[in-house]
């Protein structure tokens, strides 16, 4: 269906956002380092603190009818470590002094920021932005999704009140109040970046509007659990994953490969955990409920509960069950349950053999997931080792909840944020979590140092001096 053209209304409205946006831009670009890190903290505080982000992280599982709202209220955490990670970095004047190599960088805004805000995420995506946006001296308009406008509306207005209150102009940050697909192409082909976390079309959007884009790929994240594992700490982390959120995020368990001898006992400890095996009658109804007919996911079984999703498709779970499990053993794109399923729904695989499971690991990701995250629960180093060369993921969590960790943890190294690079292999121009360096333009300062220039013989080794053609 052809995208109808963009209004004369939206064109004039769009202009207006970023004439102010400019102007916004201009007025921070002289704040010191001192001055951004204080507004920073400020910002963190106004939108991570319990009260403000529960009232609004309630406010968006309403307006969009997706998610649990206790889990979605605790993602606060992930503003507070965008806010630890940044503090610890410079961004404004010298960032980096090499003395040794003779060089000083120095860091730079890249501008306005069109950001792209998912449907699961309204309050989160915002302030995360807007952290490294701030830290950076850029300035962003918000582009949020039409089923939850009104959430990213309203979290853009606290942002914009805790400007207001520390003499700052509060068009630093803008959102767009009623989105569309044109007006939003027509913003990002303006602009001088697009951040965009969401959907597919979204991020193929960002990429075609003609400026510099980070966005992220699908996930289809897959957890191997060897003959090694905590069978225990497995489950339990399975069932953290899976059910934040109602499995909503691309980082949620989907598949698990676990050894045929610890199996049955890891199957038994999920269920343990909450989980629900379906039967074979309630596997296919299942199947009939999630796909349609050409394989597409259907939108109404997405970031619901266990008993919802079982209720529609046509069965009863007990109440205290937290999600489902399917036992599968056909990996492929005509098997859908081997593909991303973005909601509280488990596929399990039997493995014999490390080989196979690895080999199961690259089935797996033909069919979907490319580039974003796998994890492992092993205590077996060579396995960890063997799968991290293999597997086609730019991140690997061992013995972590893969949706709690990969974007960034108290207990772990990766930068905090809310928006994941999937490499060439997810069509994103990066591989790392999106953060704070990716914010910003960074000048090289290059001294002359003593020459640095091996030999003939050093460079070319055993070739040196070989007959030539």
């Amino acid at each position: 269906m052809a995208q109808r053209p963009i209004t004369p209304e939206e064109t004039a409205y769009a202009d207006e956002l970023m004439r102010k946006a400019r102007v916004a831009l201009a007025s921070i670009e002289g704040f010191d380092q001192a001055k951004v890190d204080r507004l920073c903290r400020a910002m963190a505080w106004a939108t991570a603190n319990e009260k403000t982000f529960s009232r609004i992280a309630r406010m968006g599982v309403d307006e969009s009818g997706l998610g649990d709202p206790d889990g979605r209220v605790s993602k606060r955490f992930k503003i507070m470590g965008i806010l630890r990670d940044i503090l610890r970095q410079k961004s404004v004047g010298i960032i980096e002094d090499n003395p040794a190599m003779g060089i000083v960088k120095y860091g730079k805004p890249v501008g306005v920021i069109t950001s792209l805000i998912p449907t699961t995420n309204p309050e989160l995506t915002p302030p995360g932005v807007g952290l490294f946006a701030l830290k950076c001296r850029d300035v962003v308009i918000f582009s949020p999704h039409p089923r939850s406008k009104a959430t990213t509306f309203e979290m853009t207005r606290v942002m914009r009140e805790t400007l207001k209150r520390e003499g700052v102009n509060p068009d630093v940050f803008q959102c767009i109040e009623k989105p569309s697909i044109p007006l939003s192409q027509y913003l990002m082909s303006i602009s001088d970046m697009v951040q965009a976390t969401g959907g597919r079309d979204m991020v193929r959007a960002a990429y075609s509007s003609g400026v510099p884009a980070y966005g992220v790929g699908a996930g289809n994240s897959t957890m191997v659990i060897d003959e090694t594992a905590n069978i225990e700490e497995a489950a339990k982390n399975t069932r953290i994953s899976k059910t934040s959120d109602f499995g909503s995020g691309c980082s949620a368990d989907g598949n698990l490969i676990a050894d045929a001898v610890i199996y049955d006992a890891l199957l038994k400890q999920l269920v343990k955990e909450g989980g629900y095996l379906v039967n074979a009658g309630e596997k296919a109804k299942l199947l009939a409920a999630l796909w349609d007919a050409e394989g597409h996911r259907t939108p109404d079984t997405v970031a619901i509960s266990a008993q919802r999703i079982a209720a529609r498709a046509g069965f009863e779970i007990p109440a205290d069950r937290k999600f489902l499990i399917v036992e599968e053993n056909r990996i492929g794109k005509e098997h859908r349950f081997s593909s991303e399923k973005l909601c509280v729904v488990l596929a399990m695989f039997k493995y014999e053999g490390f080989e196979q499971a690895l080999d199961m690991i690259d089935g797996i990701y033909n069919v979907g997931g490319k580039g974003h995250s796998c994890g492992i629960y092993s205590c077996n180093d060579e396995h960890i080792h063997k799968l991290a060369l293999r597997a086609p993921v730019s991140r690997m969590m061992v013995r972590q909840p893969q949706s709690k960790a990969n974007a960034g943890a108290f207990d772990n190294g990766m930068p905090m944020t809310s928006s994941l690079g999937c490499g060439t292999w997810g069509g994103n121009i990066t591989s790392e979590n999106i953060h704070l360096k990716h914010y910003m333009n960074t000048t090289w300062v290059s001294r002359p140092i003593p020459e640095d220039r091996p030999s003939e013989k050093e460079l070319f080794g055993e070739f040196y001096g070989a007959e030539t053609l």
